[in-house]
């Protein structure tokens, strides 16, 4: 399938071949007809992205803080070759289209093969095909236009702004910004028995709010608008005002102010600064309201990504029931948008179609980009490649930040990159294009019966690691595996099982720190010895609703990184744990983040670990102390060391290491030679169930937890 992105770097748009998307569980697969271009949202995205760098930074200024941060821990150059590595990945547009169901996924009861949909969100892209949440797509009735019914989803945000205005029957509303939003606002507010008055500051779009269905339209710059705007709503000031224009003025916000009545409403659904003056908010007690894109569920991933919706007796309209809601009132022709749609573009003319956008001619409303539905978008399986020799070969699960900014780069020189699949195809054709890997696949499955690697390297979310490492694992490949090995015990003794058993290929999680060189020379002096170790992690905080948190996708914090942390102590003292013991800071239970641990090892070694979520991010992030023998070394966040001893020696490198690269280059080293991999299965099957242990200690306020038992009570639960 064909699909149209963009890169930030120099707005480089192309229509891309990528593999057809499979709908994972609760997604519908849909073939596109039409997809609507947002003049706004989109326009100034593809605006932006054609600008220079400087331009760039002054229009992200946050990102640009992001980025001098960044800078101060892994130098300039790396920090560089992150940010081109992000201005050039090439990145979907569009977010509002219609078409037929193709396919649907696991859990999906409400959409079959053949139905006529809308679908929302940034999943909804200009492609010819796309996989959409449950939630994220609705049925269009059989008497509404399909090509109208690819602005569903701009319109359930005009609808919204309209539920955030609580607007009655009978009831007055000025709309300023008369956009494609603005226009379909008007509608929606005649079809309400809502009385409208729109303001723009073109004449072409004030003329056409009239035929929208506004009682009165006029120029912000006619002397007059007050006045006017008084008689509509016989002197009182209007019930509410929706703000729809995207502006860095303050005009629309302050303008709001003028002409709303005393209590009442004033609605944000552009893109407008709100530094407002106090007077007009202040005497009138106007009530500022923003309005949310299509509606309750927008951003909440449980709503959009795990497809659990609102009960409608607590959320009457959520992001669903307002595209749904759009898509009926198109289907009884109680809203018509076919004058609004000004210019039409076969697909293959998208870079046309956002030219006329980005050159905001008057004339432009709705635009659509048709696509060519009699098209065969069947795609033959690769033949695997017989011929090819797997011993220096190697395929990637998922390309995200992490993947294309630490691994990849190491990875790129020393070994054949064979294939890569991602959940989405245009992160796969990225990183296929800027590490030269042979081919992109769609899907896991496909990729591990083909790629003919001799390993894998998975880097996805928590919660697919354990099934994707299985798979790997079960189709001869060697495995090198993101941190946690997996989320729970269950697949804890899966994998063990699996990987102790004769004939398994081996598998080393990603345990980088062990191999940072200020830990190599902490080793060289103190090893060997009983060791007290104190290890201050000040970690920052994760918003409570962050991914990592969920126990079903991130597994928390404890399993998701200080496995990372229980590894290095592991590896310090050359030996394993015996007990552990933990209590965590109870303000937000649930999430475990801020806790002291002490762990006891079987030579007689002792760790401390205190993690902090609560602390201020000045801090630097990781400061450990070793003490043995006679000697105390301290490693200051991986760029600075000191050992103490007869004489005292400093160490401080340029910028932060971690060992990232030197763990690669040991991994590469293995999958070339044949060599075990430089962390053992062992090691990493400790480390685990040590991590699920101190866990277990946290949740039973602070008891000691023998290791081995703890381990021997989950078989004996298991058999029983």
């Amino acid at each position: 399938m064909e699909q149209l992105l963009q890169s930030l770097k120099a707005g480089d748009m192309e229509i891309v071949s990528l593999p057809n998307p499979i709908p994972g569980k609760g997604e519908v697969l849909v073939r596109t007809h039409f997809s609507a271009i947002s003049t706004g949202t989109e326009g100034k995205t593809v605006s932006d992205a054609r600008k220079g760098y400087i331009a760039k930074a002054k229009s992200r200024k946050e990102e640009v803080g992001k980025v001098v941060k960044a800078a101060r821990s892994h130098g300039i150059a790396d920090t560089y070759k992150m940010v081109m590595n992000k201005l050039e990945a090439l990145q979907p547009l569009g977010y509002s289209l219609s078409g037929l169901v193709e396919a649907v996924g696991s859990n999906i009861t409400h959409f079959k093969p053949g139905d006529r949909v809308a679908c929302g969100g940034a999943s909804a892209s200009h492609a010819e095909l796309v996989c959409v949440p449950e939630n994220l797509c609705v049925r269009i009735p059989e008497t509404a236009n399909i090509d109208e019914a690819a602005f569903t989803t701009i319109g359930a945000i005009a609808m919204q702004g309209i539920r955030r205005a609580e607007l009655n029957l009978g009831e007055n509303c000025v709309v300023i910004g008369l956009g494609i939003i603005g226009q379909i606002t008007l509608r929606l507010l005649k079809a309400a028995g809502v009385k409208a008055f729109g303001i723009d500051l073109k004449n072409e779009l004030v003329d056409l709010a009239i035929q929208s269905g506004a009682e009165n339209a006029s120029l912000r710059s006619d002397e007059l608008l007050e006045a006017e705007v008084a008689e509509f709503s016989h002197g009182h000031g209007v019930d509410a005002v929706i703000i729809t224009a995207a502006s860095a003025s303050l005009d629309p916000v302050e303008l709001a102010g003028i002409l709303c009545r005393t209590h009442g409403k004033v609605v944000i659904v552009g893109s407008v600064p709100t530094g407002f003056s106090r007077k007009n908010y202040y005497r009138k007690e106007l009530d500022l309201r923003m309005s949310t894109s299509y509606g309750p569920g927008r951003y909440d991933s449980n709503y959009e990504e795990k497809g659990l919706d609102y009960p409608i007796g607590q959320v009457r309209w959520t992001e669903n029931r307002n595209m749904l809601a759009f898509a009926e009132l198109l289907g009884n022709k109680s809203i018509d948008l076919s004058d609004l749609i000004s210019h039409r573009f076969p697909f293959e003319n998208a870079r046309e179609a956002f030219d006329l956008v980005v050159n905001r001619e008057a004339d432009k409303m709705g635009i659509l980009l048709e696509y060519d539905t009699q098209k065969s978008l069947e795609q033959k399986p690769q033949p695997k490649k017989e011929n090819q020799t797997a011993g220096d070969r190697i395929s990637l699960i998922g390309a995200g930040s992490f993947a294309t900014n630490f691994l990849l780069p190491n990875l790129k020189d020393k070994l054949t990159l064979a294939g890569i699949t991602t959940a989405r195809p245009h992160t796969a054709e990225n990183a296929a294009r800027k590490f030269e890997f042979e081919k992109a696949y769609a899907d896991a499955d496909e990729m591990l019966a083909n790629d003919n690697a001799a390993a894998c390297v998975i880097a996805t979310r928590h919660n697919s690691h354990a099934p994707l490492a299985i798979k790997a694992l079960k189709n001869g490949k060697r495995v090198f595996l993101e941190k946690p090995l997996c989320l729970n015990i269950d697949e804890y003794f899966e994998l063990k099982n699996l990987l102790l058993a004769p004939g398994t290929p081996d598998l080393m999680v990603g345990f980088n720190r062990r191999f940072a060189p200020q830990i190599i020379e902490t080793k060289k002096k103190l090893g060997g010895i009983p060791l007290a170790i104190n290890y201050r992690i000040n970690a920052g905080a994760v918003p409570a609703d962050h991914w990592v948190h969920d126990p079903e996708v991130g597994g928390g914090r404890i399993i998701g990184e200080v496995c990372h942390f229980i590894d290095l102590c592991c590896f310090l003292t050359d030996s394993k744990l015996q007990s552990v013991s933990a209590t965590a800071l109870e303000v937000l239970p649930q999430n475990h983040d801020t806790f002291t641990a002490s762990l006891h090892f079987e030579n007689g070694s002792v760790t401390s670990i205190a993690y902090f979520s609560n602390g201020n991010k000045a801090l630097s992030k990781e400061y450990l102390e070793v003490f043995g023998g006679g000697l105390t070394a301290i490693v200051d966040d991986f760029k600075s060391m000191k050992i103490y001893g007869a004489k005292l020696e400093s160490h401080k490198l340029s910028k932060q290491d971690k060992g990232h690269a030197a763990e690669v280059s040991a991994f590469a080293e293995a999958v070339k030679s044949g060599a075990p991999f430089p962390i053992s299965v062992n090691d990493v099957l400790h480390a685990t169930i040590a991590t699920f242990a101190l866990l277990e200690s946290i949740q039973n306020k602070g008891e000691k937890i023998n290791i081995s038992e703890f381990e021997s009570q989950w078989i004996s639960r298991n058999v029983n």
